[in-house]
């Protein structure tokens, strides 16, 4: 079991319930859709910063790393990424992933919760 976040370039939605809306748009065009797209250079430099705090999965060596999946970078396309993390280790992590997503001018939203961060 683990632990979603999603994190997208654009508006900040005005709203939780609006969030939720533009969340299923985005991952049905991006993470269900036909077309595989690359991550957008924001996304990619994100999911950077979150790598420079802990370890990729597919390097962890020492079981610190919150991630449930790597390559991180894999979960990302086009604006969006969505990732699960470790229970264990989400309410640290996710924390720390809204922090940097905001500061990135980012938006980020809870899936569990149906809400924005922070």
């Amino acid at each position: 079991m683990s632990y979603d976040l999603a994190v997208w370039e654009g508006e900040r939605p005005a709203d939780d319930k609006a969030a939720g809306r533009v969340f299923s748009d985005l991952y049905d065009r991006y993470i269900d859709g036909e077309v595989e797209e690359p991550p957008s250079e924001r996304v990619a430099t994100y999911v950077a910063a979150l790598l420079e705090r802990w370890c990729d999965l597919t390097e962890d060596e020492e079981d610190t790393s919150p991630w449930s999946t790597g390559p991180l970078i894999g979960e990302a396309s086009g604006p969006l990424i969505y990732f699960p993390m470790r229970w264990s280790m989400a309410e640290e992590a996710s924390a720390y992933a809204a922090a940097v997503a905001e500061s990135m001018g980012l938006v980020c939203f809870d899936v569990q919760q149906n809400r924005l961060r922070p």
